[in-house]
């Protein structure tokens, strides 16, 4: 296979500064609902990048589960990239929707969500996946797969006689942007990319980017 042949060129849209939603938030949401309609697989995935505890950086996608005044995921606080977070409170996002030729990337600070917005989410997933945040010790070396079946079913008897409880190490950060970038990809590489730069007053300064 010859890799340095593989290329596409992007046709679909165009994006212009006099076109975009001068709230980025705003924007976001409008390409996530165009992202839905277009049946995008796996619209609300994200490439979530840390800095690693060695210093190196630490990519995975998670799943985007909400959006406020940030971007809303979930996961185990005692996994790699809560033990990353907890030692560097910064990340960056990256949504690419192929469907559409269209990249978005986030970049900010990274605070835990409330003990009660985590509970609401918690109660809302399926009971399968309640008992899945109690049964993974996650990113933890394992012998084996045995290891998460049995305790599954350890799980799973305990919570046959006792409510069922969020586990005190899973829950909710919230990444809240200094920048966000859209891109849009244009023909013959020149692709359009419009970046918002938060300023120290909660203002948004707007720039066009090279490709």
């Amino acid at each position: 296979m010859d890799i340095s042949s593989i290329r596409k060129d992007y046709t679909l849209k165009s994006l212009d500064i006099s076109d975009i939603n001068k709230d980025p938030f705003k924007q976001f949401k409008t390409w996530l609902e165009e992202a839905v309609e277009s049946q995008v697989l796996e619209v609300n995935a994200m490439t979530l990048s840390t800095v690693g505890l060695d210093g190196n950086p630490n990519g995975r996608v998670v799943l985007l589960k909400d959006l406020d005044y940030g971007f809303v995921f979930f996961t185990n606080y005692s996994s790699e990239k809560g033990q990353e977070l907890a030692n560097n409170p910064k990340a960056s996002l990256t949504f690419f929707w192929a469907e559409l030729e269209r990249q978005v990337r986030v970049t900010g600070k990274v605070e835990k969500i409330s003990e009660a917005e985590s509970d609401e989410y918690f109660f809302s997933r399926p009971q399968g996946s309640q008992i899945g945040a109690w049964t993974s010790p996650q990113s933890k070396k394992i012998s084996s797969r045995e290891v998460l079946d049995e305790n599954q079913e350890a799980v799973e008897e305990r919570f046959k006689s006792e409510k069922m409880i969020r586990p005190p190490h899973w829950g909710g950060y919230r990444v809240i942007p200094s920048k966000i970038e859209f891109w849009q990809g244009r023909p013959s590489r020149l692709h359009d990319r419009i970046l918002f730069e938060r300023t120290e007053s909660g203002s948004w300064i707007i720039s066009r980017l090279a490709p």
